[in-house]
Order: C-alpha cells, then sequence, then structure tokens
C-alpha cells in the first residue's frame, strides 16, 4: 500500500498512551497510520484526535496532534498515512 509521511512524534504520554505528532500534513479520525522508528513500526487506525485536551475532527499541517497509539512510541518516530 502507499503511504505519504505525514510527521513525526515529539512526546509520549505513558501514563494514558498518547504520542503527540508534529503534523507537516493533514490527519483525520478515521487514517490508518503507519509508524516507523528504530525501535517502533506498528500500523493502526486513529481512533481520536486532541489539540489542547479537546476533541478535533481533523489536524492540519503545523498542528501538534495528540493521538492515542497502540503501542509505545518514541520522538522522531516517523508517521505515515496509509493511502
Amino acid at each position: 500500500m502507499p503511504e505519504k509521511e505525514i510527521g513525526k512524534f515529539t512526546h509520549y504520554f505513558a501514563h494514558v498512551s498518547v504520542g503527540v505528532i508534529a503534523l507537516t500534513d493533514g490527519l483525520k479520525v478515521g487514517d490508518t497510520i503507519h509508524v516507523k522508528g528504530v525501535h517502533d513500526d506498528f500500523t493502526q487506525k486513529v481512533e481520536s484526535i486532541e489539540i489542547e485536551h479537546k476533541s478535533v475532527p481533523e489536524g492540519k499541517p503545523g498542528e501538534a496532534v495528540g493521538v492515542k497509539v497502540a503501542a509505545k512510541v518514541h520522538p522522531h518516530d516517523r508517521v505515515f498515512k496509509v493511502e
């Protein structure tokens, strides 16, 4: 499946399993993402997106969004949207 890089993780909050993505392209609830890093490589569906603790339907380029993740992520892990 074709993939397009849409950002990188900047933070991970283990107690809530949420990673913060600095977006370079748009991301919507329902999109499938592929996380790839030195320690991480998994695919998951985006169930929710938050900006400043408020639920939003999508994130735009330049925004930092919180996404609940299925596994631990690390800063600089790359995020791809599966087309």
